[in-house]
């Protein structure tokens, strides 16, 4: 009797139209902060996708917050040590220890071994709260948008898309992006890079003095930078203040009204 009166409980069609869905209470948005470049990068695993010939299903994600520069690499599987390993031998080896790394609360993450990797380097580790996890939209976003890259790349055999992913990426990043107005090839880089269809139709000549001596570039290449570093900074700020007001003007209030 009693799981009868529990089933025609929960069928209650008066009860169910007087207590809607609970709102999903939001936090205001909080303004990350980031001034130069791997001051503080986001990394996030994406997957799974289905296997490649070469045996992967997952693809690490690591973004930078300053010049929106992104890496993919394509793994067998999540688990910790695949992701420390690859963030290692392919991400600080080429670029250098980030000051910052921001992640989900996947179990990749908060691992000891993922903890101690940060320790070793002095890397401070922060994460998204379960309150609020899509505070981690940079890599959310440029995971949406490399699955959608991905799509349109890779059309019948979906078992070679990792091998595209440099391809993709090269146009991520020679791509101008809406926040700093910049490609994120200059801002890391100091400069923009040739890609393959300019050399077939042919570009713009790009200003250069072939008498210009190592220390004359080295010092035109860091007042080009800070100039645009500059800009970037203000154009962030800007940027993120539309964005809070915007996003905090939709937050659900914790106030639940009565019905009657």
């Amino acid at each position: 009797m009693r799981r009868d009166i529990e089933d025609w409980c929960r069928r209650c069609e008066l009860c169910s139209r007087r207590k809607p869905p609970t709102p999903r209470s939001k936090a205001p948005m909080e303004i990350v902060k980031a001034g130069e470049p791997m001051q503080r990068v986001a990394i996030d695993v994406l997957g799974p996708l289905p296997e490649t010939y070469n045996g992967n299903k997952y693809i690490l994600v690591v973004a930078d917050y300053f010049t929106k520069w992104t890496e993919a690499y394509p793994i067998p599987n999540q688990e910790a040590k695949t992701v420390a390993s690859e963030l290692v031998t392919n991400f600080i080896a080429r670029f250098g220890v980030p000051q910052i790394i921001h992640s989900d609360q996947g179990s990749n993450f908060e691992s000891e071994l993922f903890g101690e990797l940060c320790k070793c380097l002095g890397i401070h580790k922060t994460r998204t709260t379960a309150y609020r996890p899509q505070s981690d939209g940079l890599v959310e976003r440029f995971n949406r948008t490399l699955e959608q890259m991905i799509s349109v790349y890779v059309h019948e055999n979906q078992r070679d898309w990792d091998v595209h992913i440099p391809i993709l990426l090269m146009a991520y990043r020679s791509s101008l992006q809406e926040t700093t107005r910049f490609t994120p090839n200059f801002l890391m880089l100091g400069r923009e890079t040739t890609l393959p269809i300019e050399l077939m139709i042919g570009s713009p000549e790009a200003e250069s003095n072939p008498d210009t001596n190592v220390p004359e570039y080295v010092a035109n290449f860091k007042d080009r930078c800070n100039k645009a570093y500059r800009v970037v900074r203000e154009r962030t700020s800007l940027s993120q203040a539309r964005q809070k007001k915007n996003y905090d003007a939709h937050i659900c209030s914790k106030t639940t009204p009565l019905r009657w």
